[in-house]
């Protein structure tokens, strides 16, 4: 029996992933409990699925998208997208074409997810590396398509959230029409913002120059990141965009987010009891000094 502050919002049993959506009302959150999750592999050592000949990718490829073996949500609503056979690179060291060919993916992806009507949010994102709990280390990202706008992604829209229109210091770059931004109040040590100059809603309505321009922005802030410390830095990255339905949002802005754990080198900036507790956080580097370290590595490279 669920006491009052609770309520099971939704059992999925359809298809192979029976799931459990609950929520607790003083937390105001949500809680997917998704049991079958617990047996997806844990960084492979000998045989990696996304390699040519792996499990998931028997032919050369570029870029492949798949569904997931482990979901989250049933009906086929989570799917990886490997950026390359190439188990070395990553999304960054691509290149213009190589990230292109992925974001062009993100956008077909995001049009094709987002036209069924179980789907309202389709949401890009990536995690790379164990820090962030990567189980495979093979470059690739994943797409969740939610049958409902997300509680973060709701506040953001409401906001709503537009660009920094007065950065100052917190400015890492700005080229092509896109900008990067360190945020005033992050809770990561590593935290950036990436967006269009103009408003653009979603991946779906970018042109062709500005899928150049994001490509190259997009690559070109990834290998700062990896040049800050020599090494590939763990990072979790994000799309935001405009939920896939026919009317409101009219002020949603496309932008991407990615923070990294990391506040030096191989150190991992741990979240404490007290900021769990309080829901307050204690940031140990300023926003304005990774804004500029990461303007300094781009000005020696």
């Amino acid at each position: 029996m669920l006491g009052a502050r609770y309520r099971r919002e939704m059992t999925d049993d359809q298809g192979s992933v029976p799931s459990d959506r609950r929520y607790d009302e003083v937390g105001d959150h949500h809680v997917v409990v998704v049991a079958s999750r617990q047996g997806r592999p844990n960084l492979p050592i000998d045989d990696c699925p996304f390699c040519i000949g792996g499990r998931e990718a028997p032919d050369p490829y570029e870029v492949k998208v798949i569904d997931n073996r482990w979901p989250s949500m049933a009906d086929g609503r989570c799917e990886v997208v490997l950026y390359t056979d190439d188990h070395e690179m990553s999304l960054g060291r691509l290149g213009r074409v190589g990230i292109r060919r992925v974001i062009d993916t993100w956008a077909e992806r995001s049009e094709v997810l987002g036209a069924r009507d179980d789907v309202e949010y389709v949401l890009i994102f990536e995690n790379r590396g164990a820090d962030v709990g990567a189980t495979i280390h093979h470059p690739h990202g994943q797409i969740y398509a939610y049958d409902h706008v997300p509680k973060r992604v709701a506040q953001r829209l409401r906001f709503p959230w537009k660009p920094d229109a007065a950065p100052g210091d917190r400015l890492v770059l700005r080229s092509q029409g896109w900008s990067v931004v360190v945020p005033y109040a992050p809770t990561y040590p590593i935290s950036l913002e990436i967006s269009p100059d103009v408003r653009i809603p979603d991946l779906v309505s970018l042109s062709d120059v500005e899928r150049d321009a994001f490509a190259d922005v997009l690559g070109e802030v990834l290998r700062r990141l990896d040049a800050m410390y020599d090494c590939e830095i763990p990072y979790m990255m994000w799309v935001n965009q405009r939920p896939r339905v026919m009317e409101g949002y009219e002020d949603a802005w496309l932008h991407v987010e990615i923070v990294s754990p990391w506040r030096s080198k191989g150190v991992i900036r741990h979240i404490a009891a007290a900021e769990v507790a309080g829901g307050e956080y204690f940031l140990p580097v300023t926003p304005e000094s990774v804004a500029q370290t990461l303007a300094e590595v781009g000005a020696r490279r």
